[in-house]
């Protein structure tokens, strides 16, 4: 079980986890977070922090809307990375999600299933206080996550990804409400195993998880052009949370 506690911590923090996902699509990206910044009509003088924010692609488009942007993220490489881009509007800091923010912020946004890592229900529920916390009473929270029932029922249990030259071997399973995705690679004749852990967190249990946060579920989206959710066909499930 020590290795499903610190899966995240290695994983993110290596360069094989960025090759295997350097094909996302930077413009569906943009395109969801203006789609969300319209939604939403936040004013350009309130400052977001962009959680779990990897190498900061999010926050750096963030704070060229015109925003004061933090991004937050455990990963120390990542952070290291994304400094480079800093500037007076924009910062970036090591951040376990788990622990107590040491700043408040006008909107928090969790983006590309960066939540539900943890094997105790209670450290997401603390994740999701800390980010009640961080708000004042008219803040807001985005959680863009995945479908779980349309993810479960379209698993696709083996395949092989070629990035850079290097083959990724991926075998995906469902076990004890974790979405499991086992990574195996070698590189220069060194085998490298590597694995990601996402709890299936539904809708009916985001909304017990926010009620013991003191958070609303004010709406429901299924995708990034942030159509209804529906939850046989949604790709995804973005959440609009307010104190």
């Amino acid at each position: 079980m020590e290795e499903f506690k610190t899966w995240f911590s290695e994983w993110f923090n290596t360069h094989y986890y960025h090759i295997l996902y350097k094909n996302r699509n930077q413009q569906e990206a943009r395109d969801f977070i203006e789609n969300l910044v319209a939604f939403l009509k936040i004013p350009k003088s309130k400052t977001l922090l962009d959680l779990a924010c990897g190498k900061g692609r999010h926050s750096i488009f963030l704070n060229s809307l015109g925003y004061k942007v933090i991004g937050a993220d455990l990963s120390k490489n990542s952070i290291e990375y994304a400094n480079q881009f800093a500037n007076k509007d924009l910062s970036f800091v090591v951040q376990d999600m788990r622990e107590p923010f040491l700043f408040s912020v006008d909107a928090v946004f969790n983006m590309f299933t960066s939540f539900g890592y943890f094997d105790d229900d209670a450290e997401d529920i603390k994740v999701l206080q800390n980010i009640a916390n961080s708000l004042p009473d008219d803040g807001i929270a985005v959680i863009d996550y995945m479908n779980v029932n349309k993810v479960i029922e379209n698993l696709v249990s083996n395949e092989v990804v070629t990035r850079d030259e290097l083959q990724f071997h991926i075998r995906r399973k469902v076990k004890q409400g974790f979405i499991i995705k086992e990574i195996d690679l070698t590189d220069q004749g060194e085998e490298y195993h590597f694995m990601e852990r996402v709890k299936a967190i539904n809708l009916e249990k985001f909304t017990k998880y926010c009620q013991q946060a003191n958070l609303t579920i004010q709406h429901t989206f299924g995708n990034y052009q942030l159509d209804p959710f529906n939850l046989q066909t949604s790709d995804r499930l973005i959440l609009i949370l307010s104190k």
